[in-house]
Formats: structure tokens, sequence, C-alpha cells
């Protein structure tokens, strides 16, 4: 059984791949990545526990987020873009930008509490990507998290 975190990380995964392999059916991405999860140690890819046992449930709803998240890349990528003009997604490192798109869908779509979206994805870019970038990751998430919590709930 994989906790929330391993689910997240498995997301961000499927996110990073869907991103990479974008001639690809999504569907197999998902497949491939969620299948190969288990087999992963804490060299390849460090989830909470040591090869967290991932239910069809828990990989189910890892590559649904990961789906939504992607199928609204560009609306991201545009907030993003709008809040930190030099800094646009091509610019970005690939995994903040995976990092970015997961925590604001999960932020927009009222998944976790925003608190806990920007937590989880400081720690992830603690963990996967460059010194400067949990503070990056960070201050663009805070920043998304005031609009959402200011918007009437049919701009969100």
């Amino acid at each position: 059984m994989a906790n929330p975190t391993d689910i997240r990380r498995l997301a961000l995964l499927v996110l990073y791949q869907l991103d990479a392999r974008a001639e690809d059916d999504p569907a197999d991405v998902i497949a491939d990545v969620t299948e190969s999860a288990e087999e992963m140690d804490a060299e390849d890819w460090p989830f909470t526990e040591e090869s967290p046992e991932f239910r069809p449930a828990e990989r189910e709803k890892a590559g649904r987020i990961a789906l939504d998240a992607h199928a609204s890349r560009d609306d991201a990528d545009a907030e993003f873009e709008t809040l930190a003009p030099e800094w646009p997604a091509r610019r970005q490192p690939a995994v903040d930008r995976a990092i970015l798109r997961l925590a604001r869908h999960e932020i927009v779509a009222g998944l976790v509490p925003p608190g806990v979206a920007i937590d989880e994805a400081v720690e992830l870019a603690k963990t996967f990507s460059t010194e400067n970038s949990p503070a990056f990751v960070n201050g663009l998430l805070a920043k998304v998290a005031e609009r959402v919590a200011g918007a009437s709930p049919s701009e969100a």
C-alpha cells in the first residue's frame, strides 16, 4: 500500500513522462510508468517507502492526476509565465515544470489544501531538482494559491 506522498511522486513521474513522450499514447505512458514503479529502488526513484506496493486504485489515481495536470498544462504554463515572465515553461528544468503543473492542478482542482500541495511540491523540488528550485516552486505556487483563494468558485 502506498501513502499519499508516494502516489504524488508516481503522478509526478507519469506527468514528467507524458511531457517527455509527447508523441506516445498517454494511456501507454501511464501504463508503462505505473507498472514499472514497484521495480524501482531508492536510487532510481526515492519513494517514501522502499519500492512501495501500489494497489491498482492507487496507480489509477496517480495516472488520473497526472493526466488531468497534463491536460491543463497550457493554462498552467500561461499562469506561470505571467507570474515569472523571465522563466517561461521552455526555460524551466523539465522536473520543475512537472512539479509546478502537478501542484497547480492539485490547488486549482481542490484536490488537497493549497498548503499541502505547496509543501509537497517544495519537497519534490528538494529531492529531484536544483538547489534553487524549492524557492522558485514555493514562490510561484504561493501566488497561485493566493489567486485561487481570492477567486470566486467559477474563476478558480
